[in-house]
């Protein structure tokens, strides 16, 4: 109710009135509730509609900065995001609070293994990077031009990330960690450009991983690719947990329409048995 207030203040800041229209029904009930409360607004008859009327600036002024403590520096886009929601509502994750920039985690397999920026001839070499410290981070922006002639693959599970014997043989790629979830930044900068030359997805095959392949798909296409670990159904059927498939059930139902048509054994086989599988099964063997 707070925000809603809040939002509903600020609009009306700077203005002697405003039509009742400009508001949404929320807003509207939670001004009528700040007018009874302080008398620092009153809603009045004008025309054919009704107007919100400041009739007490300095009491209006009291109860705005009281949520609002810094209002000029709404505008002011030199400082953090964050800093500037503190300062709009003494909470840094007041409205969009993601930061803008993305730091993922990164890992070379083989050893020529490079990413460029052309447009300042900035180079990552992320092999060397990984032989002598075991991983490498990159800030990305939605604007860059980072670029690895390399395949990406990103893994969900960091026991994929630390080991690295379950990938096909030969292969030369960049490993990136991401964690549960993939985040939107790292999505629009997939989308903004060709940064490999393909993107593969290894999640748990369980309705949070389908689901973040359908987000990726959705962005980027047939040039990504859900990657189904050797003799999958084999191991579905012995190590695959019912608890895991109920769990992401949801996940699972809204994502299944939006895959490509090459996952359909998986989850055709995933709904039959009603069971899910982490990722860390591609290391165990089926007798």
């Amino acid at each position: 109710m707070e925000r809603i207030l809040r939002a509903a203040l600020l609009k009306l800041h700077g203005h002697q009135s405003l039509p009742t229209s400009q508001f949404t029904a929320a807003q509207r009930s939670a001004l009528d509730r700040f007018a009874r409360q302080t008398g620092a607004l009153s809603c009045q008859r004008q025309g054919r509609g009704d107007v919100y009327r400041v009739s007490d600036p300095r009491l209006f002024e009291i109860h705005l900065s009281a949520l609002s403590p810094q209002i000029e520096m709404l505008a002011m886009d030199d400082l953090p995001l964050r800093a500037q929601h503190i300062a709009h509502a003494r909470d840094s994750k007041a409205r969009n609070h993601q930061h803008e920039c993305y730091y993922p985690l990164l890992k070379a397999v083989g050893e020529k293994v490079l990413w460029r920026q052309d447009e300042h001839g900035s180079e990552l070499s992320l092999s060397q990077l990984t032989h002598h410290f075991g991983a490498a981070s990159l800030r990305i922006e939605t604007g860059d031009t980072w670029q690895s002639e390399q395949p990406l693959w990103l893994v969900e599970n960091q026991a994929l990330f630390d080991r690295t014997d379950w990938l096909p043989m030969g292969t030369q790629a960049t490993l990136l960690y991401y964690g549960g979830q993939l985040d939107g930044r790292l999505l629009a900068w997939l989308e903004k450009r060709p940064r490999a030359s393909n993107v593969v997805l290894f999640p748990d095959y369980d309705g949070v991983g389908l689901a973040n392949f359908a987000r990726l798909f959705a962005q980027l296409g047939d040039t990504c690719e859900y990657w189904l670990m050797p003799d999958w159904q084999s191991k579905l059927a012995r190590y695959g947990s019912q608890r895991l498939w109920q769990d992401t059930f949801r996940e699972f139902t809204s994502a299944v329409l939006q895959l490509p048509d090459y996952l359909g054994p998986l989850t055709e086989q995933m709904r039959q048995s009603g069971l899910a599988l982490e990722q860390e099964a591609v290391w165990l063997s089926v007798l």
